[in-house]
């Protein structure tokens, strides 16, 4: 599995429509974040944008020239059946056969072996088994006009929300989340990072804790820490001793030292803010927000914010890390009102 700052040859969304997920008033406003997020990607790569039905699709198109966008060369509309947004967790991971971690057997085509592309089919039991009926229909990921020939059954639960790697052969995850007995109660954590190795071209799992207060998919590490070098972590740090995030964060940062420490510094770990306690106004429940929740593409980074003090800072530390990126803010406090972010939303497609 290549990093995120690889080259990318689309991104993967699917158009927002759950009213479940985002009631009342909300889902139009996710729908504007939606637009916004096509917007800053459209001019640095494609855009492969599942909608339900023609009535959708018709919809999308309407939508996207009142808001300005002619220029739709970039955007490629599947017409398939969706239940909800997160492509990510329901959606394929891609993989390639570049050297020199790799695992799946791409057999050699005549006249040398030249670089492929494949996709990892995970089994997706809607987060644990919370949302049965938020389990989407994945025949979307198996047309050959869409995605790459080869596809690898997995045989496995796993969401692409609870993985990060770092493309030298680290991948990052939380025990919280991939030992968790709603997941695979059949397989050892032996077998769980055997399979990690198998699928994803790795050779060391690195385990977090545990994840943030709100956080319904027990842990994803896209709220918690991500690479933004191959050996640099952005670790989420909480600096309100009283906030409930505070201890989590702390333990979690503190494995990450222990991890990069020896003989040899292995990686740097650099504090990166949280936004505060944002809740659900309707009932006052915590809402998992976190900058770690940023996407990498082409030349762009789309960074959720939520109209608070430290949105500024996490801007800065980005800027720092992606210099020539055009850093693209967008207020997420609509989005995460379903319980994630633009990580959660995106699936990076790469380039070979």
């Amino acid at each position: 599995m290549p990093p995120e700052w690889t080259a990318h040859e689309a991104t993967w969304l699917a158009w927002p429509h759950n009213l479940e997920t985002w009631p009342g008033g909300k889902l139009a406003e996710v729908e504007k974040i939606y637009l916004a997020m096509i917007e800053a990607l459209l001019p640095h790569e494609k855009v492969k944008l599942l909608v339900k039905d023609q009535n959708e699709k018709g919809q999308v198109l309407i939508k996207l020239k009142a808001a300005g966008l002619r220029n739709l060369k970039n955007l490629i509309l599947i017409q398939k059946p969706t239940v909800d947004a997160w492509i990510r967790d329901y959606g394929p991971t891609f993989v390639t056969n570049r050297p020199p971690l790799h695992a799946l057997p791409f057999p050699e085509e005549e006249g040398g072996g030249r670089e492929k592309k494949a996709y990892i089919k995970w089994i997706f039991n809607g987060w644990g088994n919370k949302y049965p009926s938020f389990v989407p229909d994945t025949r979307v990921f198996e047309d050959k006009d869409l995605i790459p020939d080869r596809g690898f059954e997995a045989g496995f639960v796993l969401e692409g929300g609870s993985i990060e790697v770092n493309g030298e052969g680290i991948c990052m995850t939380t025990e919280s989340c991939l030992l968790n007995k709603n997941r695979n109660p059949q397989f050892s954590q032996k077998e769980i990072e055997e399979n990690l190795r198998k699928f994803l071209g790795v050779s060391e799992i690195l385990w977090l804790n545990e994840g943030i207060a709100g956080d319904d998919t027990d842990g994803h590490i896209d709220d918690l820490a991500r690479f933004v070098a191959p050996k640099v972590i952005l670790a989420a740090v909480e600096e309100d001793s009283k906030d409930g995030n505070y201890s989590v964060l702390k333990k979690n940062w503190e494995i990450l030292k222990r991890a990069a420490s020896g003989e040899v510094k292995r990686f740097d770990i650099l504090e990166f803010p949280m936004p505060g306690g944002v809740v659900n106004a309707d009932n006052g429940e915590r809402l998992p927000a976190s900058y770690t929740n940023f996407y990498l593409a082409n030349g762009v980074v789309l960074l959720p914010v939520y109209r608070h003090k430290n949105d500024e800072r996490a801007i800065k530390i980005l800027k720092e890390f992606f210099p020539r990126h055009l850093m693209v803010p967008i207020d997420c406090n609509a989005l995460v009102y379903g319980l994630g972010a633009l990580h959660c939303v995106t699936q990076q497609e790469p380039v070979v």
